[in-house]
């Protein structure tokens, strides 16, 4: 065999580089493409234009989204002659921080608040009980019925609630086959807010993007049902266990009609039901004060868990193959 001249392989480098070159130059020209091109962005108007319209939208949803919390804290710190005369001037006779404690003792904040989150945590367990465990009849299960099951289940969301809030009353007061009256009891809140159509929908649609020769394999080995939703599955589904729980607390927390219904007691009314009911007799300046607390904890819970949240509700499948 003969080889080549050095200067006929040097010529024929390029050749073979050349399909890595255009591939990489491809995929910067891919990262780079947009809406605007290249060019464009050298123009002096969409150079300096672009990034100040960026500006002033961050500014308008940052106004939008934290501007009526901000005043709220403002007006909590407030006297109400204040929030009455001047409702956007910062404390023009000093930042009263007597308005917090005060909202707690005379407005009784504490009691209602202690109602809120008991309503919240059994609305939480309920509904994790209820979703998860249906998910995993119509999902890993599947039975025959499974199905007319899952379309009456999706029917319910094309209903509008205040169809059925006369009948869902009505089984309160008087329970089917046990004949109880569920009334002035947390179990009338706890148990309508567990079946969740749309919770046991998304529930579903995350069990059964669960490869199935994972289940397929915990059968094998031996597990059972109970062990095959409390071992593979719920592992599996942390991600969406968690944005049911934060939009289970969150909309149980803001919940205000079927509360007021069905705990007409003032010592067992949430949050919600019972600044309303004691705005009449409370200066404006300690509901402001009640409203910031109120709305703080469902704040901080979302600051707190966003992460979970936000990757919960991306991710498309159960888990990454």
């Amino acid at each position: 065999m003969t080889s080549l001249p050095i200067t006929e392989q040097v010529a024929a480098a390029p050749d073979d580089a050349a399909p890595a070159r255009r591939t990489s130059r491809r995929t910067a020209e891919a990262q780079e493409r947009g809406i605007i091109s290249t060019a464009d962005r050298r123009r002096p108007l969409i150079r300096y234009g672009l990034p100040t319209v960026q500006v002033l939208l961050f500014i308008g949803v940052l106004v939008a989204g934290v501007g009526p919390l901000l005043w709220l804290l403002k007006s909590g710190l407030s006297t109400s002659q204040d929030i009455l005369q001047g409702p956007m001037e910062l404390w023009p006779s000093g930042i009263q921080w007597a308005n917090l404690p005060n909202a707690w003792t005379k407005v009784q904040i504490g009691s209602y608040l202690g109602n809120t989150a008991i309503i919240a945590i059994g609305s939480l367990l309920s509904t994790l009980f209820v979703c998860t465990t249906g998910a995993f009849v119509l999902s890993v299960l599947r039975p025959k019925w499974g199905p007319v099951i899952t379309g009456a289940v999706l029917a319910t969301l094309f209903l509008p609630g205040v169809i059925s809030l006369v009948p869902l009353y009505l089984t309160i007061l008087k329970m089917p086959v046990l004949g109880v009256n569920l009334q002035n009891t947390f179990w009338a809140v706890w148990l309508p807010q567990a079946a969740g159509a749309f919770n046991i929908l998304v529930m579903k649609r995350y069990f059964d993007a669960i490869p199935r020769e994972l289940i397929e394999a915990a059968r094998i080995d031996g597990a059972g049902n109970v062990r095959l939703f409390t071992s593979l599955i719920l592992p599996l589904s942390k991600p969406i266990l968690g944005v049911v729980a934060l939009l289970t607390v969150i909309g149980s927390w803001k919940d205000y009609l079927w509360p007021l219904l069905v705990l007409p007691d003032p010592k067992l009314q949430p949050i919600s039901v019972a600044l309303p009911r004691v705005a009449e007799s409370t200066e404006i300046s300690l509901q402001m004060s009640a409203l910031f607390l109120a709305v703080l904890v469902p704040v901080v819970l979302f600051l707190v868990f966003q992460k979970q949240f936000l990757r919960g509700v991306g991710m498309s499948g159960g888990i990454k193959e």
